[in-house]
């Protein structure tokens, strides 16, 4: 195994520490055929993304409103009661701000959908060019090359995700999912915990965590 895994405590829920992850850590033949094949939690449908040319709410900026949201969502056990303001989340997400930038993201979901997997790309790597500081666009990209099985390529846009948004359940999940794949069950565990963290009723996260601590409590040491 070659991840070189820093500033992690494994059980820690801290948002500060992120595994520094060198980019050529994930080969293919290191990935455990025998695990399922699922997907990074992901927004469920266009309702939650705000349409083209949308605005934020007047007297709030993007990062006030994500903050009073996530706010929210610690404070919630049901998960009915969290979804909806975590797909509040996901809709802030998606603003970037930039008319142009939101048009070429719904063109790239517009391309996933139909399956399009290289012309998404040529959208997604315009829009981190053209702006690197949005978060979305990074995780965008990084679901488009897991599905795509580049997961080397998929683990470094998640960093650039964390680096950017460090609660972002959908990238922490991501990661959790490669590194669980990668044979990396502790580093799968403490990313799932760090989702818990920012969405306790995150039914995924709960559900992993609580498997995961079996496993490894089972495991030799």
């Amino acid at each position: 195994m070659r991840f070189f895994l820093s500033a992690i405590l494994i059980g820690s829920l801290s948002l500060a520490a992120l595994p520094a992850l060198a980019q050529d850590a994930l080969e293919p033949d290191l990935l455990d055929p025998e695990l399922p094949l699922v997907k990074p939690v992901q927004p469920d449908g266009e309702a939650i993304q705000p349409p083209v040319g949308d605005v934020p709410i007047a007297g709030s900026t993007n990062t006030d409103r994500i903050d009073d949201l996530f706010g929210q969502l610690a404070k919630l056990a049901d998960p009915r009661r969290a979804k909806p303001v975590a797909d509040s989340i996901w809709s802030e997400w998606f603003r970037s701000g930039s008319p142009t930038i939101d048009l070429m993201l719904h063109w790239s979901n517009e391309a996933i959908k139909r399956e399009d997997y290289n012309i998404a790309m040529d959208f997604l790597d315009q829009i981190v060019t053209r702006d690197p500081a949005f978060a979305e666009g990074w995780n965008r990209r990084a679901t488009l090359h897991y599905a795509m099985d580049n997961y080397a390529k998929s683990m470094a846009d998640i960093q650039k995700v964390l680096d950017l948004e460090p609660r972002h359940f959908g990238a922490l999940s991501g990661m959790a999912i490669i590194l669980e794949r990668s044979g990396n069950k502790p580093a799968a565990l403490a990313a799932w915990e760090r989702a818990l963290a920012v969405y306790p009723a995150m039914e995924e996260a709960q559900t992993n965590v609580i498997r995961l601590n079996d496993e490894l409590a089972g495991e030799p040491t």
